[in-house]
């Protein structure tokens, strides 16, 4: 494929690099080009911003829990036909996994990707300096091509000139210069910026002041030019159906080989075997549960379910059929009183766990299907206590299956990260859901019945068989009762 394509990075984590990749984002959109957006590593915030700049949904491209060998691949299918796309990075440019080198650097992703990279410097503090700290980011690997620079927080015009004039002694083209301006920057709190979900309305209008701020301080057209330089790149777009395909008839028997009673039809359900009707899996939305990866969905349905969204905060039911539920990522300690208000539904949930049927539930997911959360009652499906912490717990984690569950079989061994600052008491049930083998030892979750609940975050097109056993297993129970 040969979309055109920048990487969006910076020396340092807080420098502008969402500021000026979602306005890059929006500024070009507003041109009618259809731009495909991506974040370099795990983040889920950010691709919210980037979704609501082009009207996309937001990708992400992790090479430690995908792999470098599905960046490309996962890259090229959400940028199959855009007229160009752009990859904000991750952290500092070379800033990686902990001890193992560049791998999910944001450098890595550029080389990956054969792509030109921008470099978003802070410039608030300092003048000729940065021409010493761009030349050591542009020498530092020969193999990342850095194209030029952006220069954000710029202080007055004769601040602007002495950095101009740095960066022209060092051969370094300046992209575009961006003054203060702090009512643009969008509100943060203890796990980073406030999503969009939860703040629609003003996220809009930041993300037109951002486009509006990128517009006067970039070039676009030298910008534009420089994406278009980044060579075709020789890989297949990855595709959900044919991530499927590994895993024929008899493999997708020995998948189900697990809690053989969680998969047993029961009853006259109308979704069970060979009834002809998709499962129906329910995946929690809203402004508390706004984590997600779109392939998860694109697995899912290519695996023959219907997905549909549901709010836990407003919908006193699970959807019409459900007979599959996945509650993500997000921020139920901000919302805990509304959820524990919402009775009808946390009922539903817990009969629906108690059934034995399928409940895949990351992070946020575990918290909502605790006793209680912060004091506050939840579902009730897990024996186990949540509240928050002063810790932040954060990082990539390798992680084995160690019991059977609705997305694996024991001995499965996946990569994810965890994020967050709660901590749930006791942190593993009887039969835990994941033995992390790096980088400390311990076990995490809960599997029981069909439930799945744990703090890690997973990326299921680095085993798609994880997507295909939850739907074998919600195509063989019967509908949820409303």
């Amino acid at each position: 494929m040969n979309v055109p394509r920048l990487v969006v990075a910076a020396p340092s984590s807080g420098s502008g690099k969402t500021t000026v990749a979602t306005g890059l984002m929006a500024a070009f959109s507003e041109r009618g080009l259809a731009v495909s957006p991506h974040k370099a590593g795990p983040d889920y915030i950010d691709p919210g911003y980037h979704a609501l700049a082009t009207g996309r949904p937001g990708r992400n491209l992790d090479a430690f829990m995908c792999g470098p060998d599905l960046v490309a691949p996962l890259f090229a299918h959400g940028a199959a036909g855009c007229d160009l796309a752009v990859v904000e990075g991750v952290m500092g440019l070379y800033d990686g996994a902990a001890g193992r080198g560049e791998l999910a650097s944001t450098a890595q992703v550029a080389k990956l990707l054969r792509a030109p990279v921008v470099l978003v410097v802070d410039a608030s503090s300092q003048s000729r300096s940065v021409a010493a700290l761009v030349h050591g980011f542009a020498s530092f690997d020969p193999q990342v091509r850095l194209g030029g620079v952006i220069l954000n927080k710029v202080g007055s015009d004769r601040h602007e000139v002495m950095l101009r004039e740095a960066l022209e002694e060092a051969g370094m083209p300046v992209l575009g210069v961006l003054r203060r301006v702090p009512q643009v920057a969008a509100p943060s709190r203890h796990l980073g910026l406030v999503p969009v979900a939860e703040r629609r309305a003003d996220a809009v209008s930041s993300v037109a002041a951002l486009a509006d701020q990128v517009r006067v301080g970039c070039d676009l057209e030298a910008l534009m030019a420089l994406a278009r330089s980044a060579p075709p790149l020789a890989c297949e777009a990855w595709a959900p159906e044919q991530a499927l395909l590994p895993h024929p008839a008899p493999a997708r028997s020995r998948l189900l080989s697990g809690p053989a009673p969680a998969f047993q039809a029961q009853g006259s359900g109308d979704a069970g075997p060979g009834s002809g009707a998709a499962p129906v899996i329910a995946v929690a939305g809203g402004p508390a549960f706004t984590f997600s990866y779109a392939e998860h969905a694109e697995l899912l349905t290519a695996a023959g379910a219907q997905v549909v969204t549901f709010d836990p905060l407003r919908d006193e039911a699970l959807p019409e059929g459900t007979t599959g539920l996945v509650i993500g990522g997000g921020f139920p300690e901000v919302y805990a009183p509304e959820l524990s208000a919402n009775e009808p539904l946390r009922k539903a949930v817990a009969a629906f766990a108690a059934a034995g049927r399928p409940v895949a539930a990351e992070c946020a997911g575990l918290l909502y299907l605790a006793r209680s959360l912060d004091g506050k009652p939840m579902c009730g499906v897990l024996d186990a206590d949540a509240r928050m912490s002063e810790r932040l717990t954060l990082g990539y984690r390798e992680a084995v299956a160690v019991s059977d569950s609705v997305l694996a079989v024991a001995g499965t061994r996946l990569r994810g990260h965890e994020f967050h600052r709660t901590v749930i008491e006791p942190g593993a049930g009887a039969a835990p859901a994941w033995g992390f083998t790096h980088p400390e030892r311990r076990v995490e979750g809960f599997v029981a019945g069909g439930v799945h609940a744990s703090y890690l975050h997973t990326h299921w097109a680095a085993e798609p068989s994880v997507a295909l056993r939850f739907a074998e297993a919600a195509a063989a129970r019967p509908a949820a009762l409303r």
